[in-house]
């Protein structure tokens, strides 16, 4: 079991390392996700074929598989464009949200009912959020667009939930890589002539194209697949209380490798440490709250 633990906070440190990805690639964030999904598709093949799995689906659920992969396209498209045009440490304190946004979509999806707590704490996110943002506005623009892109991440979250529950895991990743490129590529021409001043840079420099390999293979197709692997001994609390976990790693590892570049003011770390605050302790008062309604004794009619 702790061997378990030890790989999931690998697997999480692995997903922290993405935003840096995106500063150590020279390409735009549009260009970064088309060869991210495109790698990151064509390893999950070989995979798929390697072990011999049919891959194979009815047209609904494919249709399905692909619009999911479209908000990952997005989000992705999101998340390196937020580290971009501010740092990656602003990048993941926007990402801090996505577990709160996943509490407020989730009970809307499955037609439950919003629980006041969280609420408070989704609350308290917007408190360290006003902090972040009063004191490193000219950053607004990134942490915006990283609470879209977390946004995003939550909603293609709770799809996924669902989709698990009738289909493999790596077949519906290979199909949402597929759907992330598909939107990538229909996305260029609008990118070209709105955002890209510059044009589309098709050919990557230098280490780009290893770190495209290391971005697409490693913290893509390996990733998934040692989480995956970890989900059938961890349980859903454990995962989700370990994944809080990747801004942490993410920023630490942001100061670490840019040094005084992504050194931030003490308010920004302040805010940063209310919205991880709130974040890790929503599975806890989630865990709390089932054990007192447990325990609370039932009325006999």
């Amino acid at each position: 079991m702790v061997k378990d633990y030890l790989w999931l906070h690998l697997v999480v440190l692995i997903w922290g390392f993405t935003a840096i990805l995106g500063l150590l690639i020279s390409l735009p964030a549009v260009e970064i996700v088309f060869y991210r999904t495109m790698l990151a598709g064509a390893g999950l093949y070989f995979l798929l074929k390697f072990k011999k799995r049919n891959i194979r689906v009815r047209w609904n659920a494919l249709l399905k598989f692909l619009v999911t992969g479209g908000l990952i396209g997005a989000h992705w498209i999101l998340f390196f464009w937020a580290a971009q045009v501010s740092t990656a440490s602003v990048c993941l304190a926007g990402m801090a949200t996505c577990s709160l946004w996943t509490a407020i979509i989730e009970p809307i999806v499955n037609k439950q009912a919003i629980k006041w707590y969280e609420v408070l704490l989704g609350l308290i996110v917007i408190v360290g959020l006003i902090v972040i943002f009063k004191f490193e506005s000219g950053y607004s623009l990134g942490l915006f667009l990283a609470v879209v892109s977390a946004l995003l991440s939550a909603c293609f979250t709770v799809i996924n939930g669902r989709l698990t529950k009738s289909h493999s895991p790596f077949i519906i990743t290979f199909y949402e890589m597929i759907g992330a490129f598909v939107l990538t590529t229909v996305f260029i021409p609008f990118y070209i002539n709105w955002f890209a001043e510059a044009g589309f840079s098709w050919v990557p420099k230098g280490l780009d194209w290893f770190w495209l390999l290391v971005l697409s293979q490693v913290c893509t197709v390996i990733a998934f697949t040692l989480s995956v692997n970890l989900m059938k001994r961890l349980t859903a609390f454990a995962v989700n209380l370990t994944v809080n976990m990747e801004p942490v790693y993410g920023i630490l590892l942001a100061f670490i490798i840019f040094g005084e570049k992504e050194k931030m003011t003490p308010e920004f770390y302040l805010g940063t440490l209310i919205i991880l605050a709130s974040v890790c302790i929503y599975p806890l008062i989630r865990y709390v709250h089932k054990r007192r309604l447990g325990s609370t004794p039932r009325k006999i009619h």
